[in-house]
């Protein structure tokens, strides 16, 4: 039989203003069957009860954007102090030597740190296919197995070399026809579309100026056949911008039309250069942007208008991007930075901790189109994230929800994914941070001396 546990006790429980679980959360299996309110007790039959005494309880926090292979380089000295275009072209000569071995572990200590931060699932964009990694998506799914999240994994694409014009060496871009028959190959043997799933793939070109208009336009025919998500970065900085005119003759979002990608099947990275007119038109699609604040601080590429794409209509989630423009993998602190960084844009009145902790939680989940994680409720997944407040960092604090985000926590107590306790005393149950951590370093130092 299903063992049903109370989690009793906690400081505070972010489930939104009307709804009391002050008392704590009942699990069964892997959902959410009820939540205690104030000075009850439980009227559903429970097996145990694990006291949370002086912690507080989010929703498994939801990562929307990264490039797990760049955990291999970051802080790069050829690439540090540089704006997106020459950081990339710095950064593709290295990354044209990824290998089977250290895709495999990078993804595994993205994953982890997203994990040690409190995230339960984790999507990530690959779109470097040098000589020999072409089944990349294949190791992903099998480094991702060990950690027990849940996983969105994209199959990305460049089909555009520096012979055709575009910004990366011949050695990391694949043919279109190969591109094609790869995505339809993984999501048909990967992709679960069900309540709870597990490991869901989409398709995602790695930008507009990556990849020809005919493979942009046939990927979305593809994701349209197989009922999957699509993904691209979109708008990270003017340069794109002016890069989309003078090649194309047209601003981004006007060359994404065209190519059928202005849907509800869409989320895009950064979304942080458009117009008043293209917000109107991306609200109007619904289209999904995942925020990024660290990397486009990092790289100094701006801003994203966070509260006027929401008032559009778009959906908006939280990310932090690829190790090497952020150089971390810790979601916690990016509601941090987020909060921080929007706070500057819109006034300390307009942005709340609550407001970005949403973002990370319920309004990733919706960039992911999954309406059964991001929030504690009943019958949703069993997705949890537990911060202890006794650190040092929290000391004094007040508010147990904004501490969460203003006083920077870092290292969630516990995770636990679909009822399963995953991380117990900021220790994974089934990975050795020590071993791995070592064998990263031995990793990239090899890709970085290469």
């Amino acid at each position: 039989m299903t063992e049903a546990i109370w989690l009793r006790s906690p400081a505070a429980v972010f489930t939104g203003p009307t709804v009391d679980a002050s008392a704590g959360i009942v699990i069964c299996g892997d959902k959410i069957v009820e939540l205690v309110a104030s000075g009850c007790t439980p009227t559903t039959a429970y097996d145990s009860a694990v006291d949370l005494g002086g912690s507080v309880v989010l929703p498994g926090l939801i990562n929307t954007h990264h490039h797990f292979y760049q955990t291999l380089t970051r802080c790069v000295p050829d690439a540090l102090n540089k704006r997106l275009f020459p950081w990339l072209q710095s950064l593709y000569l290295v990354w044209q030597h990824l290998d089977a071995e250290m895709l495999s572990i990078a993804t595994e200590i993205a994953g982890l740190e997203l994990m040690l931060s409190g995230a339960t699932t984790i999507a990530d964009h690959h779109y470097v296919f040098p000589q020999g990694l072409e089944h990349a998506i294949d190791i992903q799914v099998e480094a991702i197995g060990k950690l027990g999240c849940r996983a969105l994994l994209t199959r990305g694409s460049m089909s555009l070399g520096q012979e055709q014009g575009g910004l990366p060496p011949q050695s990391v871009v694949q043919n279109e026809q190969e591109i094609l028959k790869d995505s339809e190959r993984v999501v048909d043997k990967y992709h679960q579309d069900i309540e709870g799933a597990m490991l869901q793939i989409a398709l995602a070109p790695c930008s507009p100026f990556s990849v020809s208009k005919s493979l942009m336009k046939d990927t979305a025919s593809l994701a349209a056949e197989k009922n999957v998500l699509l993904h691209t970065h979109l708008a990270e900085t003017e340069d794109e911008n002016s890069f989309c005119v003078r090649e194309y003759g047209a601003r981004p979002l006007d060359y994404l039309e065209e190519c059928g990608w202005l849907q509800n099947r869409t989320w895009l990275a950064h979304g942080i250069h458009f117009d008043s007119d293209e917000i109107r038109r991306l609200g109007e699609a619904n289209v999904g942007i995942a925020h990024c604040p660290s990397s486009n601080m990092l790289l100094g590429s701006g801003t994203c208008p966070s509260l006027e794409l929401i008032e559009a209509g778009c959906r908006f989630g939280l990310a932090v991007d690829g190790s090497a423009s952020n150089d971390c993998s810790n979601l916690a602190q990016e509601a941090r930075q987020s909060l921080l960084q929007q706070r500057l844009r819109y006034g300390a009145d307009a942005i709340t901790a609550e407001m970005v902790l949403d973002w990370a939680t319920r309004g990733s989940a919706s960039l992911l189109h999954r309406s059964d994680i991001g929030e504690i409720a009943i019958g949703k997944q069993a997705d949890l994230a537990v911060f202890n407040l006794d650190e040092i960092r929290f000391s004094g604090a007040g508010d147990p929800i904004a501490a969460i985000v203003t006083c920077g926590a870092h290292r969630a107590e516990r995770v636990m994914v679909a009822g399963e306790w995953l991380i117990e005393n900021t220790q994974h149950r089934m990975v050795q941070e020590q071993e791995l951590t070592r064998q990263h370093r031995t990793l990239a130092k090899k890709i970085q001396s290469r």
